[in-house]
C-alpha cells in the first residue's frame, strides 16, 4: 500500500509538470481528475466504514471436544458503496490456555447487503474458546488508504469434556439421609420407610419383614424388601486453582474436568446420588451442587467450564475448609492438581467418611507417589494427564 501511496503521488507530480509545460486544458483536467482521485476514495471508504457492522454467528455454543465447528463472521454492509478488499484477523484462544492463535480471512463487501464467512475451529481440550475480531481493514478501489473497524468483536463456544470408563466398587454404607426420597429401583436396602418388593419367604429371612396380612391371603408368607436410598452423602470436590502456568496448564485443566465428569457418571451408572463442590469464579465463592441424574451432571459441567475468567483465579481448598468445620459423608473424593501436604492431612484427619479418596492429577503420576503416604484413612490416586481411565483402578466411594 505505501508502494502505492508513492506511485500515486509521482503520478500528480507528472501531471503538475505537464500542467506547467503543456497550456492545453486537457491538461487541466487531467490534474484535477488525478488530485481528486485520493479525496473520493477517501470519503467513499469513510462512508462505507461507518456503516459497515461486523459480528460473530456461532449456531451451537456447546461443542465437542477434537470435532471441528462452524464459526460464522458476519459482515452487514448498509451503505451504497461496496469495498473491493477487506481483511480480518481473527485470534482465538482457550481460556485455560494463554496461547493465542490467529489467522487471516479475506473478502469483498457488497453493497447493501450482508454476507457470512464461515470458518472451521476445533479444539483437542475442553474449555472456553474466545474468538475475536482483532480488526477488519477495508481497503479503497486503489488501495490507497485503508481503514479499520470491527474490533474486538466477541463470542465465546463452550468445548465440553469426554468421559472416560473407570472401574472401582461403590459402597451402600450405613450412613442415611434421614430426608431422603430418592431410592434404587434395581436394588434392595434397609430402609423400612420405602418397600422396594414383595416376594416368597426364603430361610433366613428376618421374621419383622413378613407381611402377616398379605401372607394370611396367600397361605404362604409374603416378605418386604426395603428400599436402598441412593442420595447418601457422597461429596466430590474440584480444586480448579491453577497451580502450573505454562504449556502443561491446559492439558491438566482439561484431566481435572474429565476426571470429575468420569467420576460423576460412574457414581450414577451405580445409582449413587453425588454432590460437586468447585469454586465457581462468576460469582466469587464455593458451591455445591447435587447430582441425581445425566441432566444435572451435564449442567453442572458447564457451569464448571463457563464459569473461568482470563485469570484463572480460585480460592485455595483451605478457604473451603476452614469455613466448613464439621464435614460427615459416606465418601469424600477431592480431585486436585496439588500435592499439597497440608489440604491432604486435614482431609485424612478432620472430615469424617467411610471412604477417602484424593484424586492427584500431574504430568506423572510416578512423581507424585514419593514422599505420599502416611494417610490413617486417604488413599492416594495419582491420575497421568489424559489418562483417566489407565489410572483410576479399583476405586473405593
Amino acid at each position: 500500500m505505501i508502494l502505492t501511496k508513492i506511485l500515486f503521488i509521482i503520478l500528480i507530480i507528472v501531471c503538475l509538470c505537464f500542467y506547467v509545460l503543456y497550456v492545453w486544458d486537457f491538461s487541466l483536467i487531467l490534474l484535477i481528475i488525478i488530485a481528486a482521485l485520493p479525496v473520493i476514495m477517501f470519503i467513499i471508504t469513510y462512508i462505507a466504514k461507518r456503516n459497515i457492522t461486523v459480528e460473530f454467528a456461532v449456531k451451537d455454543k456447546n461443542v465437542p471436544k477434537n470435532k471441528d465447528f462452524p464459526v460464522q463472521l458476519v459482515v452487514t454492509n448498509d451503505s451504497i458503496f461496496p469495498i473491493g478488499k477487506a481483511e480480518a484477523h481473527i485470534e482465538y484462544y482457550n481460556v485455560f490456555s494463554n496461547q493465542v492463535s490467529a489467522f487471516d480471512l479475506y473478502l469483498p463487501i457488497q453493497a447493501n447487503n450482508s454476507q457470512r464467512i464461515t470458518f472451521q475451529l476445533s479444539s483437542k481440550f475442553c474449555g472456553i474458546i474466545k474468538i475475536r475480531s482483532a480488526y477488519l481493514n477495508l481497503y479503497d478501489p486503489l488501495r490507497i488508504f485503508r481503514f479499520r473497524t470491527a474490533k474486538n468483536i466477541r463470542t465465546d463456544v463452550a468445548v465440553m469434556p469426554e468421559g472416560h470408563e473407570i472401574s472401582g466398587i461403590v459402597h451402600y454404607t450405613d450412613r442415611v439421609n434421614e430426608e431422603s426420597d430418592v431410592f434404587s429401583e434395581y436394588k434392595p436396602g434397609d430402609d423400612p420407610s420405602e418397600v422396594f418388593d414383595l416376594r416368597e419367604y426364603n430361610q433366613g429371612d428376618k421374621l419383622n419383614r413378613i407381611h402377616w396380612k398379605l401372607s394370611s391371603k396367600k397361605d404362604d408368607f409374603i416378605v418386604k424388601d426395603y428400599s436402598l436410598p441412593i442420595d447418601v452423602p457422597c461429596s466430590i470436590f474440584l480444586d480448579l486453582k491453577c497451580y502450573k502456568d505454562g504449556e502443561m496448564t491446559l492439558p491438566i485443566f482439561d484431566t481435572l474436568i474429565e476426571t470429575v465428569l468420569s467420576l460423576s457418571q460412574f457414581l450414577l451408572e451405580n445409582e449413587r446420588g453425588h454432590s460437586v463442590v468447585f469454586f465457581n469464579a462468576s460469582v466469587s465463592r464455593f458451591v455445591e451442587h447435587t447430582i441425581t441424574d445425566n441432566s444435572d451432571l451435564i449442567a453442572v459441567i458447564h457451569e464448571i467450564i463457563t464459569s473461568f475468567k482470563d485469570d484463572l483465579f480460585c480460592q485455595s481448598p483451605e478457604m473451603y475448609f476452614m469455613e466448613k468445620t464439621s464435614l460427615s459423608f459416606a465418601s469424600f473424593t477431592l480431585i486436585t492438581s496439588s500435592s499439597d501436604q497440608k489440604i491432604l492431612d486435614h482431609i485424612d484427619e478432620n472430615i469424617e467418611a467411610d471412604f477417602k479418596n484424593a484424586i492427584l492429577v500431574t504430568n506423572s503420576a510416578d512423581t507424585i507417589t514419593e514422599g505420599m503416604g502416611g494417610f490413617q484413612s486417604l488413599n492416594i490416586i495419582p491420575v497421568a494427564v489424559g489418562k483417566i481411565s489407565a489410572s483410576i483402578k479399583d476405586i473405593d466411594i
